[in-house]
């Protein structure tokens, strides 16, 4: 596993926390996060960038995802994969990591913490996501509701 991958990994996990246990202190996750990633100043301050930009975009991406995950409402999903997709498209859509490698990425995460369908699901939405970025000439996709 590559560096980043672990820290798209952390992320990840943080993500997941923030979903189903938002009370918990900023404090916890980023000594969690400091920890997971062996207070690696490189590591820590992209997996903290990844973070921060998905919570500042997440309606945006949330709106995105909803529209794109044809017959899926995020809340009846899986966390674990609503939480890679959401990382993912954050990537896709607003970082300059390439596209394909956002979403390796996330289908790597998912095969290994969601079910044996997840990995096929997030990349089918990513696919979609990135496809529809793709043809999106006026550059609407990227902004916030």
């Amino acid at each position: 596993m590559s560096r980043r991958s672990r820290a798209r990994e952390i992320v990840l996990q943080v993500l997941y926390q923030d979903d189903l246990n938002a009370d918990q202190p900023e404090d916890i996750r980023l000594r969690f996060v400091n920890a997971r990633l062996n207070q690696d100043k490189e590591l820590v301050e992209f997996a903290e960038k990844l973070l921060a930009g998905v919570r500042r975009h997440r309606e945006a991406v949330d709106r995105h995802l909803g529209e794109i995950a044809r017959n899926w409402k995020l809340s009846r999903m899986a966390a674990t994969d609503r939480n890679v997709l959401r990382l993912g498209a954050y990537e896709i859509l607003f970082t300059e990591t390439p596209d394909r490698v956002a979403i390796n990425e996330a289908i790597e995460l998912a095969k290994r913490y969601g079910t044996n369908n997840s990995s096929q699901f997030v990349n089918g939405v990513l696919d979609r996501l990135m496809n529809n970025k793709t043809s999106d000439r006026s550059g609407d996709i990227l902004e916030e509701p």
